[in-house]
């Protein structure tokens, strides 16, 4: 075993010197490189390429790559200017009625402006505008289309309670949920907050138009206006369950005096370069719809406890034979 490896070692040995001895015996014609046939091909028919390694190939890719993305940055700044200048121009293409995109705009708010909102609803200060200090033009419609919403199922849900703990001793009364209640809420809220809006803002364009120093608000804004100042009624109506009529009024009186400030503080600045009568006309009439609203719910949602007199017995007849007469003597 030990000489067969010897041998073979040997032979390994000779074998690596013969291939060294044919290597420095090769002639400087053997050792040149050697084209392969597609290569001489390509280079014949194009005599002026070059050949390039991987690491080039790398590299270009990546300028390549490189390139690209300066290309696509410099398109997103080109649109964004264009955007920008479409804006600034007032020029940019508004969306199709139809489109989503129409009434997306509206309810483009967050949960932060909405709480502005609705605390400068209901602590309005004098000389502070609604429209100017806190919808900045931008008015939405998701805030008032919740409130008037939460409004009519606290309206319909507090006075069913405020019927139910008023007649919940009568023995006669059997409970039966009203739900007409929330139908008639529902009716009388949401016209009150788009009907009363739209007739105000027609009457504001009327009176731009025949005398220019009346201003006005557009109609986005005047709903807005009138959605957050609804507000004070929502806790106002969760309140009324409690059966005291005087508290009942004195309450519909301090939620009418909040929301009417608000609605007066924010068109008086609009109206008052008007004629004095037609100024007088216009804050007349907003403070009495906005007090029908709030009366026409508490009287009709919320049932006054009245003192009902109790039935006087009559008395029973005499007994006896009805058909015996006493003869006077």
């Amino acid at each position: 075993m030990w000489g067969s490896r010897i041998s073979q070692g040997n032979t390994f040995v000779d074998l690596v010197d013969t291939d060294w001895k044919k290597i420095a015996m090769a002639t400087p014609e053997d050792l040149q490189f050697q084209e392969f046939e597609e290569a001489a091909q390509l280079l014949s028919a194009n005599p002026e390429a070059v050949t390039r390694s991987a690491r080039d190939l790398s590299s270009a890719k990546r300028e390549r790559e490189r390139e690209s993305v300066r290309v696509n940055v410099n398109l997103s700044e080109e649109e964004g200017e264009e955007e920008e200048a479409e804006l600034l121009s007032g020029q940019k293409k508004q969306p199709n009625f139809w489109s989503f995109d129409y009434y997306q705009s509206f309810f483009n708010i967050d949960t932060l402006q909405v709480l502005d909102r609705i605390k400068g609803s209901l602590l309005p200060l004098p000389g502070k505008n609604f429209v100017k200090h806190h919808l900045r033009n931008n008015p939405d419609l998701y805030g008032p289309f919740w409130i008037c919403a939460t409004l009519v199922f606290t309206v319909a849900i507090s006075g069913n309670l405020s019927t139910f703990l008023l007649k919940m001793g009568d023995p006669q009364y059997h409970y039966r949920p009203q739900f007409h209640k929330v139908s008639v809420a529902g009716v009388s809220v949401f016209c009150y907050a788009w009907l009363v809006p739209l007739a105000l803002w027609g009457f504001l364009q009327w009176r731009s138009s025949s005398n220019p120093s009346v201003t006005s608000y557009s109609f986005l804004e005047t709903v807005c206006v009138y959605g957050y100042s609804l507000f004070i009624y929502i806790p106002t109506s969760i309140l009324w369950i409690i059966p005291f009529d005087w508290l009942r009024w004195l309450l519909i009186l301090l939620a009418m005096a909040l929301s009417g400030s608000v609605l007066v503080l924010t068109f008086w600045p609009v109206i008052r370069d008007d004629t004095k009568p037609a100024s007088i006309a216009t804050v007349t009439a907003i403070l009495l719809l906005h007090a029908l609203l709030a009366i026409g719910c508490k009287m009709y949602f919320f049932q006054t406890a009245t003192q009902t007199m109790m039935p006087v017995p009559s008395l029973a007849p005499p007994t006896g034979n009805p058909n015996i007469t006493l003869n006077q003597s």
